[in-house]
């Protein structure tokens, strides 16, 4: 594509659902200081709901554990060669790279080694939980990292990067005081006060829809079974989260193999809407799981990956926590449940305490928020993006 002279050129890569919501409120930011910016790149629906000119869909890319992420080298190959011609067709003035370490450290080499180009690293890798030599590799090929969890900024500051703490952009997507919404749907419609709501949020992967859901709608049958034995109970209703790449057909054929499916609801909407409507949830680890403490909704944290990808990650992840809320606290405000801890007994058996000591593991998750900062988290990237760029120009 050839571009107006006085416009500039930010390619913009992401491999996630998430990261491609975070990279969408980005552009809009970036677009909203200066409006002549033509923006390419790999992504998906969020980058192209603004008019991101996109020349790989991120719906292939999604994965996550060695095996699973072995089983689509020949979609990373495709979308990397694709970035490798797009680069030297039409190079960009600035490359920002959203999450997606295991791909996007690697474009950052390429694009440097051969194009010279002016880099920023916005959800850097997690170097805190593993791969600290991706640390060398940052501070080689990135020339400005835009920090979103406060604990980071030691860690990069001590490895000589350059970087800011923009604070979380999650903190945008659920202001402190926000209104509930209001859904068509039987149970998300109805007053809290009629039902005790607990959402089931499996993840966005197909590995993970078909490592958890299953083990999750167990739990939840023996979550109703019991719940119900009990006298003067609110009536339970189970909200399955339909991620955007996952179609219903997946959920409802995995839902029919069990005679309690009519207490489950699909809904295939923004999650922020589940969380606001939710008593409990039971989520995959993840992303999710931080949005959930920010609404204060008591979590159990679950985690279930092929037994070579779960012994692999035991050698290198040194964590004392897997989920962001825990590790932003240090502590466990949300309770986790991994590998063979993740059983539709165990979980269950979480739930129902859980059930009984809401307001205490609410009042838990007060604290995630006031670590986590002030709003502004894509503003203040996309301040510094522009500063790179006038640099450029200058």
């Amino acid at each position: 594509m050839d571009l107006p002279s006085k416009s500039r050129h930010i390619m913009i890569l992401t491999g996630e659902p998430s990261g491609d919501f975070h990279a969408g409120h980005l552009v809009k930011k970036i677009r909203q200081s200066k409006n002549n910016i033509y923006f390419s790149g790999i992504g998906g629906p969020h980058l192209k709901n603004q008019n991101v000119d996109l020349f790989y869909d991120i719906a292939n890319l999604s994965a996550m554990g060695i095996t699973e992420v072995l089983a689509q080298l020949g979609q990373i190959k495709k979308a990397f060669d694709l970035f490798k011609k797009k680069l030297r067709v039409n190079k960009p003035d600035l490359i920002i790279l959203v999450d997606y370490p295991g791909f996007n450290l690697k474009a950052a080499r390429f694009a440097k080694e051969h194009c010279q180009i002016k880099i920023l690293y916005y959800i850097t890798p997690k170097v805190w939980a593993w791969k600290k030599s991706r640390l060398k590799k940052i501070k080689t090929y990135v020339d400005h990292a835009a920090l979103i969890l406060p604990f980071e900024e030691r860690i990069f500051k001590k490895a000589g990067i350059s970087s800011t703490y923009v604070g979380n952009p999650l903190v945008d997507e659920y202001p402190e005081n926000i209104s509930k919404p209001f859904f068509g749907t039987s149970c998300l419609s109805a007053k809290k006060t009629d039902y005790l709501i607990i959402s089931l949020l499996p993840g966005s992967r197909a590995s993970e829809i078909k490592n958890l859901l299953k083990i999750m709608i167990k739990a939840a049958v023996i979550i109703h079974q019991t719940h119900n034995l009990q006298v003067k109970r609110k009536k339970i209703c189970f909200i399955i989260s339909q991620a955007s790449l996952i179609h219903e057909k997946n959920i409802k054929a995995i839902l029919k193999k069990y005679s309690f499916d009519q207490i489950f609801e699909i809904y295939d909407g923004p999650v922020k809407n589940i969380l606001l409507k939710s008593d409990l949830v039971i989520a995959a680890s993840g992303t999710v799981t931080l949005e959930a403490a920010l609404c204060c909704v008591p979590t159990i944290l679950i985690y279930k990956m092929s037994v070579i990808s779960y012994w692999i990650a035991k050698l290198f992840v040194k964590l004392k926590y897997a989920g962001l809320a825990n590790l932003i606290v240090n502590g466990q405000v949300m309770p986790e449940l991994l590998q063979n801890n993740a059983t539709p007994e165990k979980i269950s058996q979480k739930a129902l305490y859980m059930i009984d000591h809401l307001s205490c593991f609410q009042d838990k998750l007060q604290m995630v928020r006031k670590l986590l900062g002030n709003k502004g988290a894509s503003k203040r990237t996309a301040g510094i993006a522009m500063h790179m760029i006038q640099k450029i120009i200058q």
